[in-house]
């Protein structure tokens, strides 16, 4: 673990190898892909997490939560969120890592 980035850890794939399974990394590294993709939509629309809350119905702090990763929202709330911004999820194989 190095902290190297304003005093937060940053974690390394040794780390992640010795302390997370396969699984494990590769759910998170999903879930990583996923809040920056929603973020990222969020921003290029121009759209603050007040205005997100007005159009998709989730309220602000849920997004928030959910931006932060510090929540593990429902199918349904995600899906709200997105629609909102005119997109979605999608079934896609997963990138191989060889």
């Amino acid at each position: 673990m190095n902290y190297t980035k304003g005093g937060f850890p940053v974690w390394d794939e040794e780390f992640d190898k010795e302390h997370f399974t396969p699984e494990e990394i590769a759910e998170s590294d999903l879930r990583v892909a996923l809040i920056t993709s929603l973020v990222q939509a969020r921003k290029e629309q121009g759209l603050s997490q007040r205005d997100l809350e007005t159009i998709s119905g989730v309220k602000q702090p849920q997004i928030a939560r959910m931006e932060r990763g510090d929540a593990n929202p429902q199918l349904d709330t995600m899906l709200k969120v997105l629609a909102a911004m005119g997109k979605t999820l999608a079934v896609v194989p997963l990138p191989s890592k060889t």
